[in-house]
């Protein structure tokens, strides 16, 4: 098994290199500068925009086409919030957020790459996925309504800060929830564990009817 998943690493870590530009002359600006340059520059924003869709075409095999996941366990790309996906390119870059396979992947692209693959998910829609199990759900809006709301909107699509969650995968969302309710280091937050550590397994299962079924 970590052979194989070092075998697709490598993969896509040469295919990666292929869109990687030719070196300009000077210093450039760091991840940080560029972004806000992007954010208040129409035209860079839309030339890093389609240089994201090719590193999206690798991204695919795990993240699905426009960032929506066909895995239940790979979270959806697709309609996050800028910021927030370009401070976990941080973590993973850092070492803050641990997994071996997006960490490769990442530091082998350029800030122009990591930019572009932002604003291009930021850009795509959430394939909406109803319930099929409206009481459930309906019980997991009650939850989500007492407390989820306050941090990430009533329809869930959560901030700068804060990650959007509306229309999630449920296996993700499943295992992010009882992750931060152990405290495990995987999922640790000064927010998030307090308010699901008291969460019995059937109120987790509740949330995640609901939320995965947000459009």
């Amino acid at each position: 098994m970590v052979q194989r998943i070092r075998g697709v690493l490598a993969a896509a870590l040469m295919a990666v290199a292929v869109w990687q530009p030719a070196a300009a002359a000077g210093p450039k600006p760091d991840l940080d500068t560029r972004f806000k340059e992007a954010m208040s520059n129409p035209q860079l924003a839309d030339q890093l925009y389609k240089t994201g869709r090719k590193v999206a075409a690798v991204c695919a095999n795990c993240h699905g086409e426009g960032g929506n996941s066909t895995k239940s366990s790979v979270p959806n790309l697709a309609g996050q919030n800028p910021a927030y996906l370009m401070e976990q390119i941080r973590q993973f870059s850092d070492g803050r957020r641990r997994y071996e396979f997006m960490e490769g992947m990442i530091r082998a692209m350029n800030n122009d790459e990591k930019i572009g693959m932002v604003l291009f998910y930021a850009a795509q829609e959430v394939v909406h996925k109803p319930s099929s199990n409206k009481p459930l759900a309906d019980r997991g809006a009650d939850i989500f309504n007492k407390n989820c709301f306050r941090c990430h909107g009533n329809a869930g699509r959560g901030s700068d800060q804060v990650a959007r969650i509306a229309g999630q995968q449920d296996e993700y969302l499943r295992t992010t929830l009882q992750r931060y309710r152990a405290g495990t280091n995987v999922r640790v937050n000064s927010i998030m564990t307090p308010n699901v550590k008291l969460l019995s397994d059937q109120d987790i299962e509740a949330l995640v009817a609901y939320v995965s079924s947000m459009p």
